[in-house]
């Protein structure tokens, strides 16, 4: 397993600089492979991490554990939290991670720099766990085996007709519907389908 500050180093690449929330990723990553006993980065897609926010401290948790959207082992529920919950897939087995509602005050005692930011910095990479992270087991409302799904199944929505991939299609009365049909989506469309006119590479 690497030390933190590989991870620190590495994460740090990605952003051209290290912040506190960055160490918070890497420190919950860490934690989470002690409670599952498994070395990091991990080799295999045994560990599914749920982040409860964006940002970079999911750059943390991304260079500690292996875990990747990519990969389809890394998934963002956004609640504007720092915090992640770890799932063992071959267990179901599953911990959420939260900074200690303190964290930012005891910081300050292990910390060093010239503002709060710069302890805080300082202070997640030299805090021991139990003063940093609270940790609870949890149950996921959805199984895994739903969240992951099954490689290759496909349906389409019969009222857009668009390819809809990893089950995540609903269905009414044999109706094959995808979510943004059934009024679960992020956007609204404003106007007609957009025409292309792209030029022509001929080179």
């Amino acid at each position: 397993m690497l030390k933190m500050q590989d991870y620190l180093n590495k994460c740090a690449a990605r952003h051209k600089h290290l912040c506190p929330r960055q160490v918070l990723g890497v420190r919950m990553g860490m934690m989470a492979a002690r409670y599952l006993d498994f070395e990091l980065p991990q080799l295999e897609k045994r560990l599914m991490t749920i982040v409860e926010t964006d940002g970079c401290f999911v750059d943390g948790i991304e260079a500690a554990t292996g875990c990747s959207v990519g990969h389809r082992t890394l998934r963002v529920q956004d609640y504007g939290k720092v915090a992640a919950v770890f799932v063992d897939t071959k267990s179901g087995e599953a911990f959420r991670i939260a900074p200690l509602l303190d964290v930012r005050i005891t910081a300050d005692e292990y910390g060093e720099g010239r503002s709060r930011w710069h302890r805080q910095l300082s202070g997640y990479q030299r805090m021991p766990v139990e003063k940093l992270f609270s940790i609870d087991w949890v149950k996921l409302a959805v199984s895994i085996d739903e969240i992951v799904s099954r490689p290759g199944v496909r349906a389409n929505c019969d009222r857009c007709g668009e390819e809809i991939i990893n089950e995540r299609e609903l269905t009414y009365d044999g109706i094959i519907i995808c979510r943004p049909c059934a009024g679960n989506t992020y956007y609204t469309p404003v106007s007609e389908s957009i025409e292309l006119n792209m030029p022509v590479n001929v080179s």
